[in-house]
């Protein structure tokens, strides 16, 4: 896919691997709107000249407005970006569970909820895709998070299904499963971490060569571990 001219919803585009694909894209002459909850980090990113929609995902009701606001207008691409980390670990005590509520429909429920109403507009282009990010934890969980897991393997099996499911249409659906990336996500995390510029460097690559997955850095690993012994995968993230 050529990006340039190309209009283009991102949600979370403010923070993280969402912020440098925001630049990239627009480095390629991609008309990129981005969504966020920060109001530092909107301003922020409309000062470089970005259409940043306020919008918190993490619940129906602002789907439905982010939904509202983007109106009638036209869309090429569709990028489900936006997502949660919230500790849930027995380990340390007993867990938030509206806190994982939250995370549960920002994850998982937000990208449906966006792709079920956007796809009808998707399917007029001549060309279009849907860029679902999900993990390298969609494959083998972590101990640590297993809300964050569990969404993101929920997320991957319905980007395999919607896959098939347009197939024959003009809509594109990319997968994008990122190792442990260094954003504010993941400060606490002592594992080494590939840059926000590098992963949105692949994921886009995916985008404009139109591959249906972006096993980005440490994931290809991962998914040769898991092709030879879905076991093994498992042991092996499990310990973290």
């Amino acid at each position: 896919m050529d990006l340039n001219n190309k209009t283009i919803l991102l949600t979370g585009g403010t923070a993280g691997i969402g912020r440098a694909m925001a630049r990239q894209l627009k480095g390629k002459g991609a008309h990129a709107v981005l969504t966020g909850r920060n109001s530092e980090r909107i301003a922020a990113m409309q000062g470089e000249g970005f259409e940043v929609l306020s919008a918190d995902l993490s619940n129906a009701g602002g789907v439905d407005a982010l939904l509202t606001e983007w109106g009638e207008r036209d869309l090429d691409v569709l990028i489900n970006n936006a997502g949660q980390l919230v500790d849930h670990d027995f380990r340390a005590g007993t867990p938030n569970a509206d806190a994982a509520d939250d995370a549960i429909y920002a994850n998982l429920n937000a990208p449906i909820r966006l792709t079920v109403a956007l796809a009808p507009r998707l399917k007029t282009q001549t060309e279009a895709a849907i860029v679902n990010v999900t993990s390298g934890l969609a494959i083998a969980p972590a101990a640590r998070t297993p809300v964050y897991c569990a969404t993101k393997a929920g997320l991957r099996s319905y980007t395999l299904a919607l896959r098939k499911q347009l197939s024959r249409t003009n809509v594109s659906v990319i997968e994008a499963l990122p190792p442990v990336v260094d954003t504010q996500m993941n400060a606490d995390n002592d594992m080494s971490k590939l840059s926000p510029e590098e992963c949105a460097a692949q994921i886009i690559a995916a985008l404009e060569n139109g591959r249906d997955e972006a096993n980005v850095g440490m994931t290809k690993a991962l998914r040769i571990v898991d092709s030879i012994s879905p076991a093994l995968a498992r042991k092996v993230m499990l310990r973290f």
